[in-house]
């Protein structure tokens, strides 16, 4: 492990104020900004799915120890922890997710994935270059901090609820607050999107088996027909958002699984659906979980067949919930670098980030990083096959990173307690 570094107490917020306005031209320079695309090209070239990432998590370990970064490993599988600072308090999180999705990318360029059916489709690969961009610089400026920047890459963001896992893991122990980005094609180069409050719903799948009795399809009345009793249990689903729910109270149960027998003339034994709902309470999330359970056992016994509900509680996911007075030192931080005409409001999503684990925890603030270049063509959204990262954004994301974790070290300086005498607690 490296050294502690020693933080300079003599420094001052206006000297800090000075600092963070450099860090874009400083992650514009080729030595960072080549090798932050360097970085990403070749974690795209091998994505890893969640809690397999383990060459990927090797590829920051070794960034880490080359730049002189203490971090734990390993955290919940394939997760790393790394300290910047002084490693007393206070301390401020940073976070990256690692995973890559289960599909064939088709776009045909020199850095295509070279695992069949694995691709970096929602740009966590570019968020983790960004971070160590980032914790490149906060090295570089490590004598100047007045706490601990902790570095978390995490594992199993896509539906595997790696931020859940870190958080029981210890990973935001100790810790005051967190900022975490999405690049997004919504918005150009140099905006940035984001909102107080709820930003993304809760999330959750469900599953549902419902078994009748099988037999020829030309003498339904010796059958009892679990096809029917889905069709009349996905209609009445929708019933519950619109007509139980508050239309002020946004909502979503969508059924996207439907699979039963194999044949034209023979009604199948049992069927099964899925599907998801969302909210953006949790007394409606809870709600709405209890209902789809009672219509779908109900609604299968009226037509004489019987249910059984599971919930996936590995993909349930909060209200992504960001902090009052943390969006405002974003909207300051990024409108000192950006121009505040640059920070925008970002719209309500009913999509789901398991991020909201951290920011449920402790106070968080996650935000969204344009990258639309229509040079390029139509953009396209995440998860799709035919996804593209505008390389541009990497500076943008890694000076944001970096400037806010000063700047809110700057505005949170340590508390002046001295502790009993050998209960003294230093991360690095």
């Amino acid at each position: 492990m490296p050294t502690p570094i020693s933080s300079n107490p003599s420094l001052n917020k206006e000297v800090l104020a000075r600092i963070r306005p450099d860090f874009l031209e400083l992650a514009k320079k080729p030595e960072i900004m080549d090798w932050m695309v360097g970085i990403r090209r070749k974690i795209h070239e091998n994505p890893e799915l969640g809690y397999e990432e383990f060459e990927t998590s090797k590829l920051i370990r070794d960034e880490l120890d080359l730049m002189g970064i203490p971090y734990k490993y390993p955290v919940a599988v394939t997760g790393i922890v790394g300290y910047i600072g002084t490693g007393k308090p206070p301390f401020v999180a940073l976070r990256a997710d690692m995973d890559a999705l289960a599909m064939e990318e088709l776009v045909e360029w020199e850095h295509k994935s070279k695992v069949p059916g694995k691709m970096h489709a929602c740009g966590h690969d570019v968020h983790v270059a960004m971070l160590l961009g980032a914790a490149k610089m906060l090295q570089e400026h490590r004598n100047d901090l007045q706490g601990t920047v902790v570095l978390i890459f995490q594992p199993a963001e896509e539906g595997g609820g790696g931020a859940k896992q870190m958080l029981d893991a210890g990973a935001l122990d100790n810790v005051d607050a967190i900022f975490a980005l999405h690049v997004s094609v919504r918005n150009p180069i140099g905006v940035v999107a984001s909102r107080s409050g709820p930003l993304l719903a809760a999330t959750s799948f469900f599953e549902a088996v419902i078994n009748g009795k099988g037999g020829h399809a030309a003498l339904p009345q010796h059958t009892v027909d679990p096809i029917l009793a889905a069709s009349n249990v996905i209609v009445s689903l929708q019933h519950l958002v619109s007509r139980e729910a508050d239309p002020l109270d946004s909502q979503v149960v969508s059924v996207g699984k439907f699979q039963g027998g194999g044949a034209f003339n023979v009604i199948p034994d049992s069927v099964t659906i899925g599907g998801t709902f969302r909210a953006f309470s949790k007394e409606s999330f809870v709600q709405l979980k209890h209902r789809i359970e009672e219509v779908i056992t109900k609604q299968a016994s009226v037509q004489r067949c019987s249910a059984k509900v599971t919930f996936s509680e590995k993909s349930t996911y909060p209200v992504l919930f960001n902090n009052k007075e943390l969006h405002e030192q974003f909207r300051q931080v990024a409108g000192e670098m950006l121009g505040i005409q640059n920070v925008v409001q970002a719209e309500l999503e009913m999509g789901g980030e398991d991020f909201a684990f951290f920011s449920e925890a402790i106070p968080g603030l996650f935000f969204f990083l344009g990258m639309k270049n229509e040079t390029q063509g139509q953009p396209q959204p995440g998860h799709s096959p035919y996804y593209r990262v505008n390389e541009d954004v990497f500076p943008y994301g890694a000076a944001l990173h970096a400037s806010l974790a000063t700047s809110y070290l700057s505005e949170n300086p340590p508390k002046d307690t001295s502790p009993p005498e050998g209960s003294s607690h230093d991360e690095l």
